[in-house]
């Protein structure tokens, strides 16, 4: 069975790499590309734009009900996502979102979208940080309150939002596994005189220059030791095959919110 993929925003820098690995899998093939109705690449073909030639899917203003596809990934803008959730709840149409930044109002729109179509959430589609996730976990509960935990994130220039989802994502596996609430243990940057470290926090560095894909690191640094665990990312690509990889899997699920660690095999 070939899939139908629908790709959102691919004159965009992660859409052209979708329409990439979409054109590579030999399982899948580009149904529908959209950009902007106001993007001069209206009418370009997705496969040119993305430097892989001509795919004979030229980038519309939007989806059309004559738009036949099986699964659509979005790495649009949170602005943007509601009306995908929409599109694929009202056809009956799986989704996997990669978009970060989400409201909490988007989030509750998202749960009640996934009661009738499989949808995987997931701010980070990477397989290598989907594992770092899990590694998280499992350091949190062995060093447990002896150790202070400090993220730093590092991306892009142009990257809209901070901390990166990813670094939120793992702060919340931290906490939960520390028996905190990130919401009131976060601390995002420190300036001026703050006064001695509580070891209850959970501390957020964010970097953001040049044309950084995407680096983590999660520090616990305990008295006489340092633990370090560390993602990087050095092509969007990984985050492309990741979200394939979701793609595939929905296929053969029943409605329901998913994430990348159900994807993977990781829950416990």
């Amino acid at each position: 069975m070939t899939i139908r993929v629908a790709i959102p925003g691919a004159g965009g820098r992660m859409g052209k790499t979708l329409v990439q690995a979409v054109a590579a899998a030999d399982d899948m093939t580009l149904a529908v590309a959209t950009a902007r109705p106001d993007s001069p690449d209206i009418g370009k073909d997705a496969g040119e734009l993305a430097g892989i030639g001509r795919q004979g899917v030229p980038l519309k203003a939007a989806i059309g009900p004559e738009d036949e596809f099986d699964v659509l990934i979005d790495f649009t803008l949170p602005q943007a996502c509601p009306q995908f959730v929409e599109l694929c709840r009202r056809r009956g149409k799986r989704l996997v979102i990669g978009t970060t930044g989400l409201g909490e109002a988007d989030k509750e729109r998202i749960a009640a979208a996934a009661e009738t179509i499989p949808i995987v959430l997931a701010p980070n589609m990477s397989v290598g940080v989907n594992l770092a996730l899990k590694l998280l976990d499992l350091a949190a509960r062995v060093l447990g309150d002896e150790v202070d935990v400090e993220i730093v994130e590092a991306h892009h220039r142009n990257k809209v939002d901070a901390p990166s989802g990813t670094a939120l994502r793992m702060g919340e596996v931290v906490a939960a596994a520390l028996g905190r609430d990130l919401d009131r243990c976060a601390v995002y940057g420190r300036q001026g005189h703050t006064g001695p470290r509580d070891r209850n926090t959970i501390g957020f560095a964010t970097i953001r220059a040049g044309d950084i894909v995407g680096e983590h690191t999660v520090m616990f640094a305990g008295e006489g030791e340092r633990l370090e665990i560390t993602h990087k990312a050095s092509s969007r690509m990984t985050f492309a095959r990741g979200a394939l990889r979701a793609a595939r899997w929905l296929m053969g699920q029943a409605p329901g919110l998913y994430d990348m660690q159900d994807v993977l095999g990781l829950k416990d």
